[in-house]
């Protein structure tokens, strides 16, 4: 299984290095704004995720569905929030092809600290 993790970090870093390739409908902004479209973006991505069934839990535990799905949310957006905006601003001021080199590097060393650490652990 770890062979398996370490090989696919390489395979993603690889895959980073692929430029997308947009038809003319992909490439329209979307009518809803970047905050919008990752709000979208996160909920349909995160259905059904830890972070659900802990909130799940902790309204069950705690029997304040509203409290506790307000504080889960807030915790998200403290969380989110600045790395989408951010993210927002270094895509506008950095060249594309440096942050998806950087990105790629970046998976391409975690593969290689997994495949080490498989590599030197006892057993």
């Amino acid at each position: 299984m770890t062979l398996a993790l370490g090989v696919s970090f390489w395979i993603i870093a690889g895959w980073t290095l692929v430029t997308d390739k947009f038809d003319d409908a992909a490439a329209q902004p979307s009518s809803f704004g970047p905050f919008t479209t990752t709000v979208i973006a996160f909920f349909l991505a995160e259905i059904g995720d830890k972070t659900q069934v802990a909130t799940i839990a902790l309204a069950a535990k705690y029997q304040s569905m509203l409290a506790v799905t307000t504080g889960t949310t807030l915790g998200m957006m403290i969380a989110n929030v600045p790395a989408v905006l951010g993210g927002s601003t270094l895509a506008t001021r950095l060249p594309l092809k440096w942050i998806r080199i950087t990105a790629a590097l970046v998976f391409a060393s975690l593969g290689v600290a997994i495949l080490l650490k498989m590599v030197s652990a006892p057993g």
